[in-house]
């Protein structure tokens, strides 16, 4: 936020409170001089907002009577903000609302900025262009979102009804310990009765939620997102990979995140690092691998050193190649 603009709204704060205030009192609000209060009384009244000029001894800047502010005052940067997140959000697919609901959550504060600000936005939105595909909004309904997230900051247990993957449906009593946003889904995760276990659960597939009496203690130092990204890699796949690679954990990270890759020390007086990736499908490995430049030995499964040694063939090939006239 700019200081003037930032200025301007504090004075329509003041005015709101009610009453006259002298072009002094304004001017030592707001630490500027009586020329600069009447420049932004100019804003206000640009604003369409009803500030009157009171003269005489006692006279100044009083808002109209009966006035009430809409119920949104934002600054450009403000608005900005508001709007490319509900924008970049649904596109993520984050937003756990419908597609009409986010919508008109855009029309609503379109409908109550300054003209001039709403048609620089709107040519910014019309004109927007994003290198990521949009993702389908894959989330649960807000309610369920809302009262996990509720249920995991006042540490209360809930009640669960989920439906797994395979389909089979279950309930449960579940812990929260927190919430997470990860790759166009939303997932809670925390302690689960049914498993006596820390789990982690798409929000999207719970079917019921409600809160249950009580309170209970997470787990000191507890990082939810970490969590969810190690339960991620280690979900069962087609594919059990194991890599041993010579290389650093920073430098593999570059390459294999967490959410893909679990990394395990094999001795530490090596700098042999083995990496452990469940894949439904292998392809895509041998790129990675060779983008991270780093000598390595393929343990599992032996269809992928195949992959390997046709993907250094095809480079091979590319390398020998000689442009044609």
């Amino acid at each position: 936020m700019t200081r003037p603009i930032a200025r301007v709204l504090a004075l329509l704060e003041i005015l709101q409170r009610g009453g006259t205030r002298t072009v002094a009192e304004l001017a030592e609000r707001l630490d500027v001089d009586e020329r600069t209060v009447r420049r932004y009384v100019g804003h206000l009244l640009d604003l369409d907002i009803p500030v009157r000029s009171v003269r005489g001894r006692h006279g100044g800047y009083r808002l109209a009577p009966g006035y009430r502010m809409p119920p949104l005052m934002l600054t450009d940067e403000e608005a900005l903000a508001v709007l490319l997140g509900l924008v970049a959000g649904r596109r993520a697919g984050l937003l756990s609302t419908s597609a009409a609901a986010a919508e008109s959550a855009v029309a609503k504060v379109r409908r109550v900025l300054p003209e001039a600000l709403g048609r620089r936005l709107d040519a910014l939105l019309e004109i927007a262009d994003f290198t990521a595909p949009a993702r389908s909004a894959l989330t649960a309904e807000a309610e369920v979102l809302l009262t996990v997230a509720e249920a995991a900051r006042d540490r209360r247990p809930v009640d669960l009804g989920y439906t797994a993957g395979h389909g089979g449906a279950s309930e449960r009593v579940v812990h929260p310990y927190g919430v997470v946003a990860h790759s166009g889904r939303w997932y809670l995760t925390g302690f689960d009765s049914a498993s006596e276990q820390v789990r982690t659960f798409r929000v999207d597939r719970i079917t019921t939620v409600g809160l249950r009496p009580g309170t209970f203690d997470a787990p000191t130092g507890f990082d939810p997102a970490q969590q969810v990204l190690t339960a991620i890699a280690e979900t069962p796949y087609e594919h059990e990979v194991s890599v041993r690679i010579r290389s650093t954990p920073e430098q593999i990270r570059a390459v294999f995140p967490p959410s893909i890759a679990k990394l395990e020390e094999i001795d530490p007086g090596t700098s042999w690092i083995r990496a452990r990736i469940r894949a439904q499908r292998l392809e895509w490995i041998p790129p990675l691998l060779a983008a991270l430049d780093r000598p390595f030995v393929v343990e599992q499964p032996d269809a992928l050193r195949d992959l390997v040694r046709a993907l250094a063939n095809r480079l091979a090939d590319h390398a020998d190649a000689r442009q044609e006239d």
